[in-house]
C-alpha cells in the first residue's frame, strides 16, 4: 500500500513577530493559527511538537490495535497520551503514556504488543528522538 498525505503553511513575517496558518487535506486542520505564541507561550492555536504528539499517538495507538488483532486479542480501549519535549532547539523525547484494556491478555504478551508497536510504527520509526513507553493495563 501506497499513498501521500499533505499538509500546507502559510507563514508572514519574522519568526517572532510574525504569524502563519497550518491546514491539512482532510481539512481537519482549515488554516489552523500558528505562531510564536503557539509554540513557545500559551498563544490560541496549535504547534509542531503538539502536532507531531497527535500523529504519534495516533500511529502508535493503530499500530498496537493491529498488533492485538494479530495476536488474537480485541482491545477494549486504548488511550493514548504523547508528550514531546522540546529542548535546547530540538526535540529530544517523546513520552507515549497508554492506557488499556484488553480482556484474556497476560500483562507479558501486553507489553511486548506495546513494544512492538512502539518500534514499528511508522512515526516512531521516523522520528530521531528517544521514544520513552508507559504501558498501563487496566
Amino acid at each position: 500500500m501506497k499513498f501521500t498525505r499533505n499538509a500546507s503553511v502559510n507563514w508572514q513575517g519574522t519568526g517572532m513577530e510574525g504569524k502563519g496558518t497550518i491546514s491539512t487535506q482532510s481539512t481537519t486542520l482549515d488554516k489552523a493559527q500558528l505562531s510564536f505564541k503557539t509554540r513557545f507561550a500559551d498563544g490560541v492555536g496549535t504547534n509542531p511538537e503538539e502536532l507531531i504528539g497527535a500523529a504519534h499517538a495516533g500511529c502508535f495507538t493503530m499500530k498496537l490495535s493491529f498488533v492485538l488483532s494479530e495476536l488474537g486479542f480485541t482491545p477494549e480501549n486504548l488511550d493514548t497520551v504523547a508528550k514531546v519535549t522540546f529542548e535546547d532547539g530540538k526535540i529530544t523525547t517523546i513520552t507515549l503514556d497508554l492506557t488499556a484494556t484488553v480482556s484474556n491478555i497476560s500483562e507479558e504478551q501486553f507489553q511486548e504488543a506495546a513494544k512492538n508497536a512502539k518500534e514499528n510504527c511508522p512515526v516512531s520509526q521516523l522520528l530521531n528522538a528517544e521514544i520513552i513507553l508507559n504501558a498501563k493495563l487496566t
